[in-house]
């Protein structure tokens, strides 16, 4: 009969594969794979999913922008995460991609019960919408706002630092106001449903005690998405689609939900705190209203950063796991991904950092621990291994005591996903081992004779230490556990952590071989510019890259001998009819004058121009009507706010606005096109 084991269902955030993963983006998955490495160790069954979130406008967007398809994109990006995690030795059960064909069936299904209940009704919404963050943003959430002269918003900036832009189209709402009281108890039952407690308490804060707004859950603005049932020129928005794919994986909604039946619900959803929200109030909602139970802990961790703040591209201080992987090795890389991020709070990567754990942790520490006991083995014992346990030091207990003691904390840490600190737990007897030679000074039991059963003693019970120290190191590192046992003779050992036992050792002689080191330790000066020069070449190759469209630009302005720009850039230029209101000098400016103009939007514009030299009297321009250039940054000049450009032409030194004929058409907010 089958083992009947506990099961363990784990999963990432599914990843946006709009650009290519750091270190930052691979903790997540690092993290849930040693989890997932010391729940099968612990005697569960464990399914752990990861997978990529496919569709949506800025997948779209950078489609076109490459002259590929949707599909052709993202398929190419999915292959190279799966390639990264191939190279972090990722132990998943499931890869979902939401471009999944029974991804997307069991998605509509899912949105055509929520709207059949009632849960879903459409609507219109208006909102101000990041592109690059996808997601809506309420006025009191954005971490900048632009106003003109009246006070009124008229763009701003998200929390992430990306711009906003109003956005006004048909949707379907999902009525999350509904759930909110529901939530609220949720919480209040469930205090660690969300971990750390200070992420629930962000929660409640900012977004349940404020009112929790019915929630926009499809566009129209965009194809590359499922389609809703039945009105296919909407498409079902992240919300929906993404989250879904926890259960979708499983199988919920088609006709073999055997794993969904075996799994759900999910043990750990482990997600970065930037998208702790989506995971901790739209989800269980959904949830909820599906009927469905609701996942036992949602972890929201925090970010790996650099001393001069987020890991960004843009500020070109990205380092690559593959730099890190091919350098110094898959371990070394793991090692340090998990004992660098405390629970719950920020961690900060530095190249003096990463070299120094690589060369106290492991070097100096575990790998000196493994090098002089080998030594010492061939040296004193003719390279053999003997459980005698005839003879003890005063120290042997101490020794046993304090393995049991980092035992127990470690399973409890593990269990709670607190890796640093259970690394930090392995530490401190790694310590004690090493402590354990210098008390028991095997090179002065080697020269009396009437020590030797002593020596062989001390010789296993170092042994032994490595041997759970090899256990205990195997859910974050694959390969120096394998290492380990090969150089103590015990290269057959299956290492489990539900039994681990300090005196479970072979009593047959074990054969030590002479290994060499397994973590060599670094030349910290050369080292560290290596890691600092990567992550300059990554800034440099930003930089070529954008050298690369100006060159191709400027050849194009070559051939055809005019200031040419790529038809993507034009497609960026929102050009609109306005009309001129009122018009004045700026104080204090000769060559400025500010335009209040009707643009067909209730609040209006207002936007300068320096063109006051050719207008001597300005006012005779109110009532024409120009063309302006409607989606530039507003910006500030002589305290005057401009929100805007006026199209002009300029020959032999003159300057003259273009106005447009009064007609039909050329009516204030029409596009031109």
């Amino acid at each position: 009969m089958a083992e009947n084991k506990p099961t363990y269902y784990i999963t990432t955030p599914i990843y946006y594969p709009s650009g290519k993963l750091h270190i930052g983006n691979s903790y997540t998955t690092v993290a849930c794979d040693a989890e997932a490495r010391f729940r099968r160790m612990s005697g569960y069954d464990v399914f752990f999913l990861t997978g990529t979130d496919e569709h949506g406008l800025k997948i779209e967007q950078k489609a076109e922008k490459l002259g590929l398809d949707p599909q052709t994109y993202v398929d190419q990006m999915a292959a190279g995460i799966k390639e990264l995690w191939k190279k972090l030795e990722i132990t998943n059960d499931k890869f979902i991609r939401t471009t999944d064909d029974y991804h997307e069936a069991a998605v509509q299904k899912i949105f055509q019960q929520l709207l059949d209940q009632g849960d879903i009704y459409k609507g219109e919404y208006v909102g101000w919408y990041s592109v690059d963050d996808e997601e809506y943003f309420t006025e009191s959430q954005l971490a900048e706002v632009y106003r003109d002269d009246q006070g009124q918003v008229i763009g701003g900036k998200a929390p992430s630092g990306h711009e906003v832009e109003l956005v006004k189209e048909e949707s379907y709402f999902f009525k999350m106001s509904k759930y909110a009281d529901w939530l609220m108890d949720y919480y209040q039952a469930h205090p660690d449903f969300i971990q750390p407690s200070s992420r629930m308490n962000e929660m409640i804060n900012n977004f349940l005690k404020p009112g929790l707004e019915d929630l926009a859950v499809t566009r129209t603005s965009f194809n590359w998405g499922v389609k809703v049932p039945n009105d296919p020129k909407h498409v079902v928005y992240v919300w929906i689609d993404a989250l879904s794919n926890y259960i979708t994986a499983l199988g919920y909604g088609s006709d073999d939900d055997s794993l969904y039946q075996k799994y759900w619900p999910a043990d750990v959803h482990m997600v970065g705190k930037e998208i702790v929200r989506f995971h901790t109030i739209y989800w269980p909602i959904m949830l909820h209203a599906l009927g469905l139970p609701l996942p036992k802990h949602i972890i929201g961790h925090g970010w790996l950063t650099m001393k001069d703040g987020k890991m960004s591209k843009s500020k070109g201080n990205v380092i690559y796991p593959e730099t890190l992987i091919e350098r110094y090795g898959l371990d070394a890389t793991r090692y340090y991904l998990l004992r660098a991020m405390p629970f719950g709070n920020d961690g900060i990567f530095s190249p003096e950092d990463f070299v120094d754990k690589v060369n106290y942790d492991l070097a100096n520490d575990l790998g000196n621990l493994l090098n002089r006991t080998v030594a010492m083995v061939n040296k004193y014992q003719g390279g053999q291994l003997v459980a005698t346990n005839d003879a003890t030091t005063d120290f042997d207990a101490d020794l046993k005591a304090t393995f049991e003691e980092v035992l127990a904390n470690y399973r409890t840490l593990m269990a709670d996903t607190h890796f640093a600190d259970a690394l930090a737990e392995v530490w401190k007897f790694v310590s004690r081992a090493n402590k354990y030679i210098d008390e028991t000074e095997p090179w002065v039991l080697a020269k009396d004779e009437s020590q030797a059963a002593v020596l062989s003693d001390v010789m296993t019970n170092l042994a032994k230490s490595l041997r759970v120290i090899a256990a205990l190191i195997q859910p974050v590192m694959p390969n120096a556990p394998r290492e380990i046992l090969n150089q103590l003779g015990l290269a057959e050992t299956t290492l489990t952590l539900n039994d681990l036992s300090f005196d479970d050792f072979p009593a047959t002689a074990q054969v030590v071989a002479k290994g060499t080191p397994i973590f060599p330790r670094l030349d910290v000066p050369a080292e560290v510019k290596f890691i600092k020069s990567q992550m300059t070449a990554n800034t440099k190759q930003k930089g070529r890259k954008a050298m690369e469209e100006a060159k191709q630009q400027a050849q194009e302005v070559e051939s055809t001998g005019k200031k040419a720009i790529r038809i993507d850039a034009f497609d960026k230029v929102e050009l609109k009819v306005a009309q001129i209101k009122a018009v004045d000098h700026v104080e204090g400016a000769d060559k400025l004058l500010k335009f209040q103009l009707d643009d067909g939007t209730a609040e209006g514009r207002q936007i300068l121009s320096g063109i006051a030299q050719w207008y001597p009297q300005p006012e005779a321009l109110v009532g024409k009507k120009v063309v302006i250039v409607a989606n530039l940054k507003p910006r500030k000049m002589r305290g005057e706010l401009s929100q805007g450009m006026l199209l002009s032409a300029e020959h032999d030194g003159k300057v003259e606005l273009v106005t447009l004929p009064d007609t039909d058409v050329m009516v204030p907010g029409a596009g031109v096109e």
